[in-house]
């Protein structure tokens, strides 16, 4: 039985046939509507959702399966010792995906479910998430083979798209990443990217001239909230919510930033237009950002059967 905590324990021929099979599932649908028949999915949310949530019930629907919604804080899993809980579930189920706050809540689930696993988003990793932005990468180049600038935290998404590029060992990875988010990832984790030729870390006090000038280069621009989601509206907040717009704001996606680039525009959404990327990019990018969004589905769908048959 195989997990998906993160990508450590898959091979580059693994993540390929997952993407390959989660083309397949969205040029031709009706040849997977019977493929997960009579399987049961299970979800758990600690964390806020809408495409997580949406993008994995629809997705075990329309392969035949059903889904069991709840939320973490609804659970025994606030109350009761959590192994017993998680042996519980595993009885009624085929299968989990969880949305968790705690990378060591992740990894507490990986070593004690008897179905398979799926992390659907905790504070280091959103392996899932870039399945779904390499899917969206192929459909719109035809290849990996391409050089991709995230503007952001060092954070959960940047942390799995490390260690995508430096697994499969195509394309580029270029790192704009002034600010680090707290993951249990360490700096060992970095080191390693930029060992394996395929993630560059670009230096924060690199001159906006020379930035401009990578920027051309690249066939994504991709960015993510800056902010953390669960706080952002929350009063007490707003001073370091002040704060990192300071240090942030220089990089915001707009039509200064990205000048004449051909570059195509990626986020994860949920986006805070305004502060990462200006509405005018938003408005441009739309359909490319909103294709993103949607291939959650599909790799998700991929995700599930390949576990699941495995």
């Amino acid at each position: 039985m195989k997990n998906m905590l993160n990508f450590k324990n898959y091979t580059a021929e693994e993540l390929q046939a997952i993407l390959d099979l989660a083309a397949d599932m969205k040029k031709d649908p009706g040849k997977y509507a019977h493929s997960l028949e009579g399987k049961k999915l299970y979800t758990l949310f600690e964390k806020t959702s809408t495409r997580t949530f949406l993008s994995f019930t629809t997705g075990i629907t329309e392969m035949g399966g059903s889904y069991f919604n709840q939320l973490w804080r609804d659970s025994n899993f606030v109350l009761g010792e959590p192994v017993s809980e998680i042996k519980y579930v595993c009885r009624n189920v085929d299968i989990i995906m969880a949305r968790l706050i705690k990378n060591e809540t992740v990894e507490l689930f990986g070593r004690n479910v008897s179905v398979p696993f799926i992390n659907g988003c905790d504070n280091s990793y959103h392996p899932c998430q870039i399945l779904a932005d390499m899917l969206t990468v192929i459909e719109k180049f035809g290849t990996l083979d391409v050089k991709l600038m995230y503007i952001g935290a060092k954070n959960n998404v940047f942390n799995s798209l490390v260690e995508f590029f430096s697994k499969m060992g195509k394309g580029t990875l270029y790192g704009l990443t002034p600010l680090t988010n707290d993951t249990v990832c360490g700096k060992d984790f970095y080191d390693a990217g930029i060992a394996s030729g395929h993630y560059v870390d670009i230096d924060p006090s690199t001159s906006m001239d020379d930035i401009k000038a990578l920027v051309k280069e690249m066939d994504v621009l991709y960015t993510d909230t800056w902010l953390d989601m669960e706080f952002f509206n929350d009063p007490a907040y707003q001073e370091r919510k002040a704060e990192l717009m300071r240090m942030m704001m220089p990089y915001q996606l707009n039509s200064d930033f990205i000048g004449d680039s051909k570059a195509i525009v990626f986020h994860d959404m949920p986006m805070h237009v305004g502060f990462e990327i200006s509405e005018e990019i938003e408005r441009k990018h739309m359909e490319t950002i909103l294709d993103q969004a949607e291939n959650r589905r599909h790799a998700e769908k991929a995700v599930m059967y390949t576990l699941l048959n495995s």
